[in-house]
């Protein structure tokens, strides 16, 4: 955060910048010089490149950004992009009141691609309870101006959002109402800063914030959830052991740093609420760089965790979701930051209120998120998983999947990628989200469930703001991922849809391959029964289940598993990253070879480990062929981004299939629960030896290496009567995972719950020394 001009045009009198305890702004320069605008340029760069960092975040702040004028911000927007674009990806933005704001300045704004978010508290009554003029004017009326120069077609891309202060005197669903009217990409909600010493207003209950917010939070979710709300997004995402979106609320590693007019590095600005000084680090940016400042004790600490909270928080039962709240708001006299939140209650009532709802477009199931309750441990530690244990684990990660395809479109909306093109497609594909969500929702949960959509967010969300990969492939991708979820819904609907290199991929329904030589899209129409592509004069119709597929068409094949269908995807520009390159597309005849050696190794694993047979009915839903290994060694596959997706290579025969299926669906299950549960403390970067490989391996890698070896050695201990080969598997993979065990456990760094899991194994392996087979 750079703040390139100290003073304001406002005197809002909530303002932490002038009106709490920190008035250092006082000795500042009013702007920031271009040459200290020039040597922040150079820090950033530098940290940037000494990191491999794929990208940058800079917000122009304040004070008021737009008091530097056109001339001076385009001097400062120049040097940022000439020193740090060639760097890394630089995301520019800017938060501003609006008051300043002319067409001129959106033009140059839109020339350097700065996102603009602007401060409104809701209808004329909220905002002017504080954002008035010295001399008591209010601003509402050119606030509304400068947010209908953003909406414009020509500066709509640049538009950022709105950042609202709560004030429990301003009707809330008034304000909501005031906010939507703006048609933000993006609200934040902001409580009031204050602190103990300084406590906010209080209402008429013991939780007032809290009946706020949810006022807003209930109409919100009745609406659909037209507008991204960030602490809304950010409490669901978190209750379904997802990321969070903002430092408000989570444990999640605070990246922020500020600097100050004068160089100074300091922390965040909302410190300035505590105390005089509160953010002061003693360091700038031209004597100290950008590791220097990160290594500030008290930057250290917002990095730390649950580590860094008062003992009242660690043992709340909502920590790993209010994560203790800001910094600032736990600042108390005596004790510093020692202290729950001043919000404590609120918070605390208000995840409890978003984890009982649910909404599938914003990334939650119909079932709500089901928080995995400590049992868990104890369950998926023996190894096995009982079926609402893993139920409610598939649940949550389907929630995060769909969260994750949320973030992809909230980010674009934005401002995280270029081109209105891009921005286009993905609103349209989004529209047509959101109408899924109401009218057809199972078709939507279908598809935005499906392990390689997931895939496609989580890589879209690391490549951000440019990233390597083409738009088709790219966030452009959301509208084939809406397009397949209106034909698996069967909802009529019409929608371009980006083609990549000649193909067009529809997840979970198929692929098909276009002759139309360059052309980078495609209409998809739905129909009854099916759909039709157009483009370049050409139309192709495919039925879905056609006994002819469509000249070019190749449809996503079922396989049946225990009677329940299991997508054979063979196709998917996404299966890539499952430890083995992919198959091509498998004939009919290996397809069903495949078949045949999927019902007889379903049937060896509930014969012999009946334990494991419901882990793979619950956990799996897509087969992914790889090709298979010149070496004649046998290969399968999965990933933490593909949850529910199995590679699997060619094999001889059934029972080689059942053990490299228990084997990956232990995986997907270890990653599924390392996203509700944190198993390893990982502050600790420990590292040891396990027996299945040679080099040393990350503890919580050593640990899903053993969880998996846990049910292949239960598996040969089945069969260990039959062959020496068997037996002596069994007692290599006991000896593997005994041996690796100690090494975790030796290595201090599982947290409790990895503890509770580790000893959950050990029973599991006791219980066979007890048994009465002979080579237990």
């Amino acid at each position: 955060m750079l703040k390139v001009h100290s003073r304001c045009d406002l005197a809002c009198d909530h303002c932490y910048i002038y009106e709490h305890a920190d008035q250092t702004w006082r000795g500042r320069p009013r702007v920031m010089s271009p040459k200290t605008v020039r040597a922040s340029a150079y820090a950033i760069a530098d940290h940037a490149m000494a990191h491999s960092l794929p990208a940058a975040t800079v917000v122009l702040h304040g004070g008021e950004p737009l008091l530097v004028g056109p001339r001076r911000l385009r001097e400062m927007l120049s040097v940022l992009r000439e020193v740090i674009s060639p760097v890394t990806a630089l995301d520019l933005r800017m938060q501003s009141n609006g008051i300043s704001l002319t067409p001129e300045l959106c033009d140059l704004l839109a020339q350097f691609q700065v996102s603009v978010g602007i401060s409104l508290d809701g209808d004329r009554a909220a905002n002017d309870l504080h954002r008035r003029y010295a001399n008591g004017a209010s601003s509402h009326d050119r606030v509304l101006s400068a947010l209908w120069l953003l909406r414009r077609g020509e500066h709509r891309h640049i538009y950022g959002g709105l950042l609202c202060t709560v004030d429990l005197r301003a009707d809330p669903l008034r304000v909501y109402a005031a906010l939507r009217e703006q048609e933000p990409p993006r609200v934040d909600f902001l409580l009031p800063h204050a602190t103990w010493d300084s406590p906010p207003p209080t209402g008429a209950t013991a939780t007032p914030y809290a009946a706020w917010l949810g006022a807003i939070y209930e109409q919100w979710l009745r609406d659909g959830r037209p507008i991204p709300i960030r602490l809304f997004d950010s409490l669901r995402s978190l209750v379904a052991g997802g990321p969070s979106l903002t430092e408000w609320v989570g444990l999640d590693s605070v990246d922020l740093a500020v600097i100050e007019t004068d160089g100074s590095w300091e922390q965040v600005d909302s410190l300035k609420t505590a105390y005089h000084g509160a953010a002061a680090t003693g360091l700038d940016v031209f004597r100290h760089s950008a590791d220097a400042a990160a290594s500030h004790p008290m930057i250290a600490q917002r990095q730390a965790g649950i580590a860094a909270l008062c003992a009242t928080c660690r043992a709340c039962p909502v920590v790993r979701q209010c994560g203790g709240g800001l910094l600032a708001h736990r600042y108390r006299s005596g004790s510093g930051f020692d202290n729950p939140s001043v919000y404590c209650a609120d918070l605390k009532e208000l995840i409890t209120n978003v984890s009982g709802t649910s909404s599938v477009a914003s990334g939650e199931s119909a079932d709500g998120y089901g928080e995995v309750a400590t049992e868990v441990l104890d369950d998926l530690g023996s190894g096995y998983g009982a079926a609402d244990v893993l139920d409610a684990l598939h649940t949550a990660e389907l929630s995060m999947s769909r969260m994750l395809v949320a973030q992809v479109y909230e980010d674009l909306a934005s401002g995280g990628w270029d081109g209105a093109d891009l921005a286009d497609t993905v609103q349209s594909a989004w529209h047509l989200v959101q109408r899924l969500d109401s009218t057809a929702p199972h078709g939507l949960h279908r598809v935005l469930g499906h392990p390689y959509v997931r895939s496609w967010a989580i890589e879209c969300l690391r490549s951000r703001p440019a990233g390597e990969r083409s738009d088709a492939l790219g966030p452009g991708y959301l509208a084939n991922v809406a397009a397949a979820a209106a034909i698996a819904a069967d909802v009529p609907a019409e929608l371009p849809v980006p083609v990549h290199n000649g193909v067009l991929h529809l997840p979970t329904i198929g692929t098909m391959v276009l002759d139309w030589g360059t052309t980078d899209t495609a209409l998809v129409a739905t129909r009854p029964g099916g759909f039709q592509v157009r483009g370049d004069g050409e139309a192709y119709s495919v039925g879905l289940g056609a006994d002819e597929p469509a000249a070019g068409w190749q449809p996503t094949r079922q396989l049946d598993f225990a009677g329940r269908a299991l997508l054979l995807d063979d196709t998917d520009p996404f299966r890539h990253g499952l430890g083995w390159p992919p198959a091509d597309r498998i004939s009919s005849a290996e397809a069903g070879r495949l078949q045949s050696l999927l019902i007889e190794a379903r049937e060896s694993v509930a014969s012999e480990v009946p334990q494991y047979a419901v882990s793979l009915d619950v956990t799996m839903q897509t087969i992914t062929p790889l090709a298979a290994d010149p070496s004649g060694r046998l290969r399968s596959g999965s990933k933490r981004d593909a949850y529910g997706a199995v590679g699997i290579g060619p094999v001889p025969d059934a029972d080689a299939l059942a053990v490299l299926l228990v084997h990956e669906v232990q995986h997907l299950k270890f990653g599924a629960l390392v996203d509700v549960y944190d198993l390893v403390d990982h502050s600790r970067r420990a590292f040891v030896r396990v027996g299945w490989r040679s080099d040393p391996r990350p503890v919580e890698a050593a640990l899903t290496g053993t969880y998996a070896h846990l049910a292949v050695a239960e598996i040969w201990r089945a069969r260990a009567d039959r062959t020496a080969a068997a037996a002596g598997n069994y007692l290599r993979y006991r000896q593997w995972i005994t041996s690796a065990l100690a090494a975790v456990e030796r290595s201090g760094a599982l947290t409790e719950s990895g503890r509770r899991f580790v000893i959950a194994m050990r029973q599991t392996i006791a219980s066979w020394g007890r048994s009465n087979h002979r080579n237990s």
